[in-house]
């Protein structure tokens, strides 16, 4: 969620041996940032920071392939501010990593310059490999003894869903073409969605998976680990939480049943309904019913591919440590 906080005076004290970082990650429907001290022995992280802003970037990317001037304008701002924490927070090293939508524009060059701009470092526009490695690491590098690998992490974002398979390094990894803003912007555009709408997505959503099943084998799952905000909305919503807890919700483990049973009443709902709800963020409303839709799907055919290798899906993981937790740990 966007949280608003008062800029510290004096910026906390670094242990000794560690770094302060800034990690960066801007996809299609929001910018995130993460401040934290790496120790550099360990690779431990401390917290001081988490922010999040919907700028929606990849307003209509999919239908133009062009970022719009508007979009940019709300991401420059929001680069500006995050800029002020790091000068507040004594951050010593930025990486800024950007996601689908840039990777789909082909006037990503002004984004490149405008944030550089904004906040002297160059954003990578990274490659769908690299961010499923990054999102892997994140995920894995907080998971207890208590769930046990292959592990499958699926990070829903906006424009693309990676699927990323391993123990302590990604096996197989592949970034879908389908998210949130994507599916709706395509698909979902009545409120709420009509059966042809939610048909149609259904069968994009498939397709996608189909292919990267291909490519990473979903039956070799133990654990299935979801992330981003489409997921962590989900299990407050499964969960009843009245406003959103980012404690509450990390590491929950749910039944499939239990998951695909809260997607659907997300995808039924019309968006004023949505916003009744105490833990949805405004600016994910609009677009949480296709997210659920895209969580549903995966998670249902991962359970289909476990079955059919004589097993079954042991845990449905919501993390709130992802890709931000791989960018700052690359920078140690």
């Amino acid at each position: 969620m966007t949280v608003e906080r008062e800029l510290p005076a004096v910026p906390p004290a670094l242990a000794s041996g560690a770094t302060r970082v800034a990690a960066i990650d801007c996809g299609t429907n929001s910018i995130r940032l993460l401040v934290a001290d790496v120790d550099e022995a360990s690779g431990a992280l401390q917290d001081h920071v988490r922010l999040m802003e919907v700028v929606r970037l990849g307003q209509g990317v999919d239908r133009t392939g062009r970022l719009a001037d508007e979009a940019l304008a709300r991401t420059f701002d929001a680069t500006r501010r995050y800029a002020e924490v790091c000068r507040a927070y004594g951050v010593e090293k930025i990486r800024f990593v950007a996601t689908s939508a840039t990777r789909d524009a082909e006037n990503r060059d002004v984004f490149v310059a405008g944030v550089k701009e904004a906040i002297g470092v160059e954003p990578e526009v990274v490659s769908g490999d690299e961010e499923a490695r990054l999102s892997f690491q994140g995920a894995v590098s907080v998971l207890g003894s208590e769930h046990s690998g292959p592990y499958l992490v699926v990070d829903l974002g906006g424009g693309s869903t990676e699927l990323v398979l391993g123990k302590e390094e990604p096996e197989a990894a592949l970034s879908m073409n389908v998210g949130c803003v994507r599916m709706s912007e395509r698909h979902l555009q009545s409120d709420p969605p009509t059966a042809a709408e939610i048909d149609a997505a259904t069968r994009d959503i498939h397709a996608a998976i189909d292919e990267a099943s291909r490519v990473v084998p979903l039956g070799k799952t133990v654990t299935l680990v979801g992330l981003a905000g489409s997921v962590t909305t989900v299990t407050a919503h499964a969960l009843g939480l009245q406003a959103y807890d980012r404690d509450a919700i990390n590491g929950v483990v749910q039944s499939v049943e239990e998951t695909q049973a809260a997607c659907a009443d997300l995808l039924a709902r019309t968006k004023s309904q949505r916003l009744e709800l105490g833990f949805m963020h405004p600016g994910r409303a609009d677009v949480i019913g296709a997210g659920a839709l895209v969580w549903s799907a995966v998670v249902g055919r991962v359970r289909d591919a476990v079955r059919a290798e004589g097993r079954e899906l042991s845990s449905v993981v919501t993390s709130e440590h992802d890709i931000l937790d791989g960018i700052a740990l690359s920078l140690a």
